[in-house]
C-alpha cells in the first residue's frame, strides 16, 4: 500500500509538472486535458495517505498532495459556480434569445437519425456539425428545407463542417489558417431583428500520438482566428472542437488576444469528450463571445452516438449593454507577439508536414 501511495504521488506531481514545461510536444501538452481527474486523483491519494503505514517522510508527501491541490484548485474554481461573476438580466432593448448547437458527429458514427432527432427536438435557430462529411451532408438533408442557410465544407478528412441556420446568412466563407486541410467557417449573420452578429466555427487538430506530434498547428489555428476576430466590428461567437482545454496557455492566448469572454468563468467546465466514458471526459469543445453577447444557457446535450456530447446554447444581443467590459483580458505586447510567433510555426509545421507526405 505504501509503494502504491509513493508511485501515485510521483506520478501525480509529473503530471502537475509536465504541462508547465512550455514545449509544443503531445507529451507535455495532453496533461494539461486531464487537470480535473488530477485533482481528484491528488485528493484521493491524499486522503489514501492517512491508511497506509507512516513513514518520517510521510508528512512531506502528504504537504507535496496538498500544495498540488491548492494549486489545481485554484484554477479549475475559476470555472464553477463558486467562482464570483456579475449575473446580467435581459433588457427590453435586447435581441430576441437564439439558440444554437455545437457537435462533433464523429465521422464514422452512423446514427444519422439520432442526430437529426436531438435537432428536432431542441429546434435550435442554427447549428454547427464537424467531422461531417458526404454521408453525413446527406443524411441532414430533411434539415435543409428548414434551415435554409448553409455554408457546406465537405471533407472526408475528419475535419469536414457544415453549418445550417434559420437566422439569416448574409455572407459566409471558409478559412484555411494554417493548413489546406483544416477549415474554419466564418458567417456573418442578421436577427429578425436587425441584430448583426458574427459565428466562427472552428476545429484544429489535436496534439497527441495519433495525430499531430506538436500542439504547434491546433495553436496556430486558433491564434489566426483570434487575429481576425479582433478585424471585425461586431458581436462575435467562436465555437467548436479546439481540441483544448480553456486553462491552457494557447486557450488563454486565444481569449487575451481576440478579446473575447470565457462564457465558463463562473459557470461550469461542460465538459464533452469522451461521451462514453464520464470519469475520462475533457472540456475541450469550447466557446467564446464579445461582451455584448450576453449567455443564458450553456450546457451538454445527449449524447446521439458521437464520441463528443453536443453543446447547446442560448444567449441575446444587447449593443449598448457595457457590463461585460471588465471580463474583457487584453494581452500584452509581448503576449501579442507570441501569437504572431505561434501562427508562423502553425504555418510552418503544416509546410514540412506536406514536405514529409510528399516525399
Amino acid at each position: 500500500m505504501w509503494t502504491a501511495y509513493l508511485i501515485l504521488t510521483v506520478l501525480l506531481l509529473i503530471l502537475t509538472i509536465l504541462p508547465k514545461i512550455q514545449n509544443s510536444h503531445w507529451i507535455f501538452r495532453v496533461p494539461e486535458f486531464g487537470k480535473i481527474q488530477v485533482t481528484l486523483f491528488i485528493l484521493l491519494t491524499f486522503l489514501l495517505g492517512f491508511a497506509v503505514n507512516h513513514s518520517e517522510y510521510f508528512w512531506y508527501y502528504q504537504s507535496f498532495l496538498l500544495l498540488m491541490f491548492v494549486y489545481h484548485g485554484l484554477i479549475l474554481v475559476k470555472y464553477t459556480p463558486l467562482y464570483p461573476v456579475k449575473k446580467h438580466f435581459r433588457r427590453q432593448q435586447s435581441s430576441q434569445k437564439l439558440k444554437f448547437i455545437s457537435a462533433n458527429v464523429y465521422q464514422f458514427n452512423k446514427e444519422y437519425e439520432r442526430f437529426i432527432e436531438l435537432i428536432k427536438k431542441y429546434n435550435p435557430d442554427f447549428f454547427l456539425t464537424m467531422e461531417s462529411n458526404s454521408d453525413w451532408e446527406k443524411a441532414m438533408q430533411p434539415l435543409e428545407k428548414e434551415y435554409r442557410y448553409q455554408h457546406k465544407v465537405t471533407l472526408e478528412n475528419t475535419y469536414g463542417m457544415h453549418f445550417y441556420s434559420k437566422t439569416k446568412v448574409e455572407d459566409a466563407k471558409t478559412h484555411y489558417f494554417v493548413a489546406d486541410d483544416i477549415p474554419s467557417i466564418e458567417a456573418h449573420m442578421e436577427t429578425d431583428h436587425g441584430f448583426k452578429f458574427v459565428f466562427f466555427g472552428v476545429h484544429p487538430p489535436p496534439p497527441s500520438p495519433t495525430e499531430e506530434e506538436t500542439s504547434k498547428e491546433r495553436d496556430g489555428d486558433l491564434l489566426s482566428t483570434a487575429k481576425r476576430v479582433t478585424e471585425i466590428d461586431k458581436p462575435i461567437i467562436v465555437v467548436g472542437d479546439f481540441n483544448n482545454v480553456a486553462w491552457s496557455k494557447s486557450s488563454i492566448l486565444f481569449r487575451k488576444t481576440s478579446h473575447l469572454i470565457d462564457p465558463r468563468i463562473g459557470r461550469s467546465f461542460v465538459s464533452t469528450f469522451h461521451a462514453r466514458y464520464w470519469l475520462l471526459r475533457f472540456p475541450i469543445d469550447l466557446m467564446f463571445h464579445s461582451e455584448n453577447i450576453f449567455i443564458e444557457d450553456l450546457k451538454t446535450l445527449e449524447n446521439f452516438g458521437s464520441d463528443h456530447l453536443p453543446v447547446y446554447c442560448e444567449f441575446y444581443i444587447d449593443h449598448h449593454n457595457s457590463e461585460q467590459e471588465e471580463r474583457i483580458d487584453g494581452a500584452t505586447s509581448e503576449e501579442k507577439a507570441e501569437a504572431e510567433e505561434m501562427i508562423e510555426e502553425g504555418k510552418k509545421e503544416d509546410g514540412e508536414r506536406d514536405a514529409v507526405v510528399t516525399e
